[in-house]
């Protein structure tokens, strides 16, 4: 687990937290299934109303709660005044949008909370599911009343990735992968949950992906006593000028270096 922070405020954001994002789930939920219009950014990545109307709840909910935290999220304007605050908000209102807008129940609302470049709140929460998964440095990981402990697996060949099956094609990397077996979901803070409860024993990304993908994912993981790292093996590092990191390998711990043997190795493509 991370070191715990030590703040006497940090129980205080971590209800704000909590109700904020089950209020949000709520929202969206509403919202889901009811066609809410959808339209593609200039980033080619889809946004519905609903993205919007929950980005303006938790914006509202959020500052309200702490008017000297930084904001950033996928659906807000970046400002760079966030980069000089103690704590940032980081935020995917809609995790998913694909999915939200298709009807499937794979999407999730992922808020984590900054400091330092590293995430001491997370949460994720699947409202189509239930699913409620929460962090807190130091204090491990639970979804809803269950802890969460992440895959305890060191044998690559069998192992259960969450990852889209064309990521490891034999040509976009010096060394084969072994058999493994895929599975998938497009949201992925919910990914980086599934492996954090064990459902999958690692996941795993290529190509750039944002900050409010990653942040309340990444701690939960660490919490279940999982590892979250770039392609390279070093460590996400957020609220950064640059809120983008260069791919994702997420897993139980004794499965993490034997991983990282590979991905070092990407070739692209």
């Amino acid at each position: 687990m991370q070191a715990p922070n030590n703040d006497l405020d940090i129980g205080q954001d971590e209800e704000l937290l909590i109700d904020a994002v089950r209020e949000a789930g709520a929202l969206a939920h509403r919202l889901f299934k009811t066609s809410p219009a959808g339209r593609i950014k200039d980033d080619g990545t889809p946004v519905s109303d609903a993205d919007i109307a929950v980005n303006d709840f938790l914006h509202a909910r959020l500052a309200q709660g702490r008017p000297d935290y930084g904001w950033l999220s996928e659906e807000t304007e970046d400002r760079p005044e966030r980069l000089s605050r103690r704590r940032v908000w980081v935020v995917d209102p809609i995790d998913g949008t694909r999915s939200f807008l298709k009807g499937s129940e794979n999407w999730s609302v992922a808020v984590a909370l900054v400091e330092a470049g590293r995430p001491i709140l997370g949460s994720v929460f699947a409202p189509a599911t239930g699913n409620f998964y929460f962090a807190r440095a130091g204090h491990g990981a639970r979804c809803n009343a269950k802890s969460l402990i992440a895959s305890a697996r060191s044998e690559l060949p069998g192992a259960r990735f969450i990852a889209h099956e064309k990521v490891l094609r034999r040509d976009r990397w010096q060394r084969p992968w072994p058999q493994v077996t895929t599975g998938m979901t497009t949201s992925l803070a919910l990914r980086l949950c599934l492996v954090a409860d064990g459902t999958f024993d690692a996941t795993l990304a290529v190509g750039d992906k944002s900050d409010w993908d990653l942040a309340a994912g990444d701690l939960i993981v660490h919490e279940a006593g999982g590892c979250v790292s770039r392609l390279d093996g070093t460590k996400m590092t957020y609220n950064q000028v640059r809120t983008r990191q260069s791919g994702l390998v997420a897993s139980g711990h004794a499965l993490h270096g034997e991983i990282l043997d590979r991905t070092k190795g990407y070739k692209g493509g």
